[in-house]
């Protein structure tokens, strides 16, 4: 099928942390669809907090994409609002015909370019349900579920990256918005010479990759893996937990008193590239244990390695496989434990077909052309001026 636009356009992102990606699903999805936007003939400005670019010039050019730095007040609760605030205001000056804001959060300030620039076209794209994230209090919930009714009310348009949001929006606020599900690279497979420095060694580990935030449920995991070693300790598998804190430092440093003196835990920090791509590589399988997710990054990077994948029995985890086997119950220890059990008697036959069936799915159903030609579909339809002809993939 061939669709067709008069013109390129010029678009700005906004509410993510930054690019370079180095955490963060979010971002690794703003700067995957932005790369591919580039490609397509548009002009892609994205907005970075300072604190999280590594580059601090006011503006870097990445593979055709400006990323623009702007600061922020980097404390829990203002680190996003006034970045997005500051980057709205920089956006209104600078003659955008998308702003596309990403998050509830961020879809707060959705309102300003639809009263101060009314010929700009605004889309959001609704990620989580973050109110749901323990890290918040009474407040910051109010304010979030306050976002989310702006991210479904205020822009042109709102995409949804789960059928699970798309239903949530239509049934909490009467909204039909676009499902677009995040898009994946197939990842390049990394040899275990990049592992070895946390003294792995290929199928003798399990991987968490995730921010240390207590949804994530990193804890569950500990705990779980704990129980098992103590009903097998002759196995010597280790767990390794790849991530970071993010305003969450005191739930960080429980988790490590958790592991306290255990060699077979390791937390490696936050990490990206080719030593990330050898940890999805290497793995035996990826444990996500989180409590709540709009559509989990991490989960479609080790499906995209050809990896098994254990899963907490949330919704959208529900949404990425029909595979029974591989789910446990959220917020869980006793059920994890049994699973890890359960998982680590299959033979190696069964786990490798599992691990070609997730990256079977992630090529059919998250192929990020598709996704990023339907989300300009999007765009376009807010301007009966624009016209670019392609073919969509379907």
């Amino acid at each position: 099928m061939v669709i067709c636009y008069f013109k390129h356009m010029k678009i700005a992102m906004i509410g993510q942390k930054g690019i370079p990606a180095v955490y963060g699903g979010v971002e690794q999805h703003v700067q995957d669809l932005s790369e591919r936007l580039v490609k397509f003939g548009h002009k892609v400005t994205v907005y970075s907090r300072k604190w999280y670019t590594s580059d601090n010039r006011a503006k870097i050019n990445l593979n055709g994409i400006t990323i623009v730095n702007i600061p922020s007040v980097n404390t829990k609760h203002l680190d996003a609002i006034t970045h997005t605030f500051l980057s709205t205001i920089n956006a209104l000056f600078n003659k955008f015909d998308v702003i596309h804001y990403h998050g509830v959060g961020p879809a707060l300030l959705s309102w300003l370019p639809r009263v101060f620039s009314p010929k700009t076209k605004v889309v959001v794209t609704f990620h989580s349900i973050d109110r749901y994230h323990q890290k918040w209090g009474i407040l910051a919930k109010w304010f979030l579920r306050l976002g989310e009714y702006f991210a479904c009310k205020f822009p042109h348009e709102t995409i949804t990256i789960s059928k699970g949001l798309y239903n949530y929006c239509l049934n909490e606020f009467k909204t039909e918005t676009n499902h677009i599900p995040n898009g994946i690279n197939q990842i390049t497979l990394e040899s275990e010479a990049f592992i070895t420095r946390f003294g792995l060694e290929k199928n003798q580990y399990l991987l968490m990759a995730a921010r240390l935030v207590p949804h994530k449920g990193a804890h569950i995991l500990i705990n779980a893996f704990i129980n098992f070693k103590k009903e097998n300790p002759n196995n010597n598998l280790k767990l390794v937990i790849a991530g970071g804190s993010v305003h969450t430092e005191k739930y960080f440093e429980s988790l490590r008193q958790m592991a306290k003196d255990r060699s077979d835990i390791i937390f490696t920090g936050f990490v990206s590239g080719k030593i990330l791509n050898a940890l999805y590589s290497n793995t035996l399988a990826l444990i996500h244990p989180s409590f709540n997710e709009g559509l989990p990054f991490s989960v479609l990077m080790a499906m995209a390695a050809g990896k098994p994948v254990l899963l907490s029995a949330i919704e959208a985890h529900l949404e990425l496989s029909k595979n029974n086997e591989i789910f446990f119950a959220e917020n869980n220890v006793s059920s994890l434990t049994a699973k890890l059990v359960d998982f680590l008697s299959w033979d190696e036959e069964k786990r490798k077909k599992i691990g070609e069936s997730n990256l079977k799915n992630v090529v059919e159903n998250y192929n990020l052309d598709k996704i990023t030609q339907n989300t300009v579909i999007v765009y376009s339809t807010l301007d009966k001026k624009t016209k670019l002809c392609y073919n969509v993939l379907t």
